[in-house]
């Protein structure tokens, strides 16, 4: 079975432990890394070429442009009802439902349905 290294400041790889004593030895020159040049190498990558003239927003217009027409959008005016009147409510449930309620479900009714294993049959 393999062993677990648990100690924190023991975790290099061969190769890592490797370069560091070759460096050390002065056989080996580390590399420098200066993150701001890279940083400003990376910039020119940035851009597509084609993006740099006016053909790439007609490329890019050209390739988001809708396949069908799209309608415009129209405001339909609805104006809420202030009455207040009960009735009003009463009309418009109907109109969404216009069988109305099946009738009272009573304690009773429930635990008939509850015994015949189904609810509203």
């Amino acid at each position: 079975m393999s062993q677990i290294n648990t100690e924190p400041n023991n975790t290099e790889s061969f190769d890592a432990q490797q370069i560091t004593e070759s460096a050390e030895a002065g056989e080996q020159k580390l590399p420098t890394v200066d993150v701001s040049a890279d940083y400003e190498a990376s910039k020119e990558f940035s851009v597509s070429d084609i993006d740099r003239t006016g053909a790439g927003a007609q490329a890019a217009a050209a390739a988001t442009a809708p396949k069908f027409p799209i309608p415009a959008a129209k405001d339909i005016a609805k104006p809420a009802d202030t009455s207040g009147n009960p009735s009003d409510f009463r009309s418009m449930a109907q109109e969404i439902k216009p069988t109305g309620t099946r009738g009272e479900v009573t304690d009773d009714l429930m635990q008939k349905a509850i015994d015949r294993g189904t609810p509203g049959s």
